[in-house]
């Protein structure tokens, strides 16, 4: 795979470092997923913060659903709360995969976090793991899952696929009546089956995630021969709403990377937004790649992560 782009220095070096992603074999996938987070994990540092479970109970005869929770260790309620939705092209991932940033933000927000153990497809395709995250909200809104939430105060969180889930959570929840999301933040967001912007047509070689693999994804979570047809729903590729269906939607902030087949359905979409009156942030990071968050220690990524929570801090009122 040739990487001929012009990549920040510091994640240009990382580049060779980041195995390629393969889901041909998704129980590999997996598993050389789950072993390269557990070695993450083990150098994690909780101070300051009560990890937990919660479970909710799914909705309508679907299974129950796993949440960890975060709880910042001495804080008084009701506290704020971001519910944080992980990525992984709908068919990898759990909230491992967040732990070390969920556990910062925690910290430093002095907010409940919580992730929830959402169905993964092939095996669950939509809506099983956008249900999921639904249930899982509504418990923490209700106050079901003993944080001391303050249920006025939740914003939602994802990266890839999972900013797509948060996204489509966010559209699910107006739709329903609730519960109440005061803010929405967007990494990298998963939202176009299509596959048809410039960016995704053109970048079919980067870094962690192509245009190839974001078709694979999409076949898994809509179906073999759905993506791209007129029967996708807009609670499932959320480019598809038009700008009548964002009307109401909670202020958010949208962040893509430059090289990146996702970013200009990220861009369309926070135009999408601005155009239903939703205030919107929208930041473009030169240099980076999908994925790129997981380079912690480059000097993009972490400014990156300084201004999710700076935005956050702003939109629960820290």
């Amino acid at each position: 795979m040739a990487h001929d782009y012009p990549f920040d220095s510091e994640l240009a070096a990382a580049v060779a470092l980041i195995p390629p992603v393969d889901l041909s074999d998704l129980a590999a996938a997996r598993a050389a997923q789950a072993r390269e987070v557990a070695g993450r994990l083990a150098a994690v540092d909780s101070t300051g913060v009560e990890v937990g479970q919660a479970v909710a109970p799914g909705r309508e005869g679907a299974p129950d659903v796993a949440l960890r929770t975060y709880r910042p260790l001495g804080a008084a309620g009701p506290l704020p709360a971001v519910y944080s939705v992980h990525g992984g092209g709908f068919m990898l991932g759990s909230p491992d995969v967040d732990h070390a940033f969920n556990l910062r933000l925690c910290r430093d927000l002095a907010a409940v976090v919580v992730s929830p153990d959402y169905r993964l497809a092939p095996e669950h395709p939509f809506p099983a793991g956008l249900e999921d995250c639904y249930a899982g909200l509504c418990l923490l809104a209700k106050g079901d899952a003993g944080l001391e939430v303050a249920a006025d105060r939740i914003a939602v969180l994802g990266d890839s696929s999972g900013a797509g889930m948060a996204t489509a959570l966010t559209m699910l929840a107006h739709a329903r009546g609730g519960p109440g999301i005061r803010f929405q933040v967007l990494f990298s967001p998963a939202l176009d089956d299509r596959l048809d912007t410039p960016s995704a047509r053109a970048f079919t070689d980067t870094p962690v995630w192509t245009r190839e693999l974001a078709r694979q994804s999409w076949e898994a979570y809509l179906g073999a021969g759905v993506p791209g047809t007129g029967d996708v729903s807009p609670y499932a590729a959320p480019a598809r709403a038009g700008v009548a269906g964002l009307r109401g939607l909670p202020p958010a902030y949208v962040a893509v990377m430059e090289f990146d087949p996702l970013r200009d359905e990220g861009i369309d979409y926070a135009r999408a937004l601005l155009a239903a009156g939703v205030r919107t942030e929208l930041h473009l990071f030169p240099g980076t790649f999908h994925g790129a968050v997981a380079v912690e220690y480059a000097g993009a990524v972490r400014r990156m992560s300084d201004e999710t929570v700076a935005v956050l801090r702003r939109a629960l009122g820290r």
